[in-house]
């Protein structure tokens, strides 16, 4: 499974919202094409998006037909403005457009610029998988030679677009080293991304998976069904505070009840130390009609009043430990991710 591609200059991408009845592959050969994939979630997860973005942005700047190099930049800009609109929350997309930015700060002509778009896009693609290999061998060493593990949304390869996720990275790297691993997926409403998603990853790596709706958790967990929980995450603030799809602070507090470790596996382009607690980070507000309908068909009164935030933010203190590709990071956060990050520069 390869999610996304860049092949004969265009972006192909596995499109999620058909998943797991169909598995269609989008062609993209106008960056508005993606920035709607972007915010329809027809590519989703935030390592994905920041990728994807990549060569969106890329296929932008290809796209601009003027003689002024002046002109070019205006142009490129609102491009690169029309992607930072798209979704809000995941910071990958925001780390993904400041390496564009500086991939251009030496170009004297469109068609270098173009060039070192190309190379950036390219390279953000080959780094974030190696980097998501690396995270997942890493945190396997969290995971028991006998290992129930509860996750909640989607977080493995069409998450990230590479050959390895993020929290069910870690889950598979587990299973290649012999490790005796079943997963509980919470459903993860109101799009069912584990329901719709984890479980079809996990049955293509058969890995035994039992799929419960997101009220369920608790009861099994109090139950001492599960040994240990394992999220992905959109960002991570500089104390350790995390945003997650929604849902994910209830699970880990019935965690932290329960005695059960909660863990977090994001690469460093998750993480967001410009800001220094969850209180800052943006909360996406998606459409009422996510809420109101279940496959096409309305399932709630139509005036009703709906919320539908897409993310929550786990407080640091519910966190056992956060994997990234340089480590397993642990408390107390404001320092030792901070030191992490300094040792990457």
């Amino acid at each position: 499974m390869r999610p996304i591609q860049w092949s004969g200059g265009k972006l192909r991408l596995l499109d999620q919202t058909a998943l797991p009845q169909q598995e269609i592959y989008l062609e993209i050969s106008d960056y508005r094409e993606a920035v709607h994939a972007i915010k329809t979630l027809q590519v989703r997860g935030a390592p994905a998006i920041g990728i994807a973005a990549g060569y969106g942005i890329m296929l932008g700047a290809q796209s601009i037909k003027t003689s002024s190099m002046k002109a070019f930049n205006k142009e490129l800009e609102q491009i690169l403005n029309d992607f930072a609109a798209s979704r809000p929350t995941a910071v990958n997309l925001f780390w993904t457009i400041n390496r564009m930015r500086r991939a251009l700060s030496t170009a004297e002509s469109q068609e270098e610029a173009v060039n070192a778009l190309e190379k950036e896009a390219r390279l953000i693609h080959r780094q974030q998988s190696a980097a998501m290999a690396k995270l997942s061998r890493i945190g396997s060493s969290l995971i028991g030679r006998e290992c129930t593990v509860l996750t909640h949304c989607n977080t493995g390869q069409l998450a990230t677009g590479v050959e390895y996720g993020t929290a069910l990275g870690v889950i598979k790297a587990a299973a290649e080293q012999g490790k005796k691993i079943s997963v509980y997926a919470d459903e993860t409403r109101p799009l069912l991304q584990g329901a719709r998603l984890t479980t079809w990853e996990l049955q293509q790596l058969k890995i035994p998976v039992t799929l419960i709706t997101d009220g369920m958790a608790g009861h099994f967990i109090s139950r001492g069904k599960i040994a240990c929980v394992i999220v992905g995450a959109d960002r991570i603030a500089a104390n350790g505070d995390t945003a997650n799809k929604i849902g994910t602070y209830s699970v880990a507090v019935l965690a932290r009840e329960n005695g059960i470790p909660f863990y977090v596996a994001a690469p460093l382009s998750s993480i967001d130390v410009s800001i220094d607690s969850g209180a800052r980070i943006p909360i996406e507000e998606r459409g009422r009609e996510e809420v109101l309908e279940f496959n096409g068909r309305r399932i709630a009164p139509l005036k009703v009043r709906v919320a539908n935030p897409a993310f929550d933010i786990t407080p640091h203190r519910y966190i056992t430990a956060i994997v990234t590709e340089k480590g397993i990071v642990r408390p107390p956060y404001k320092r030792n991710l901070k030191s992490t990050f300094q040792e990457v520069r």
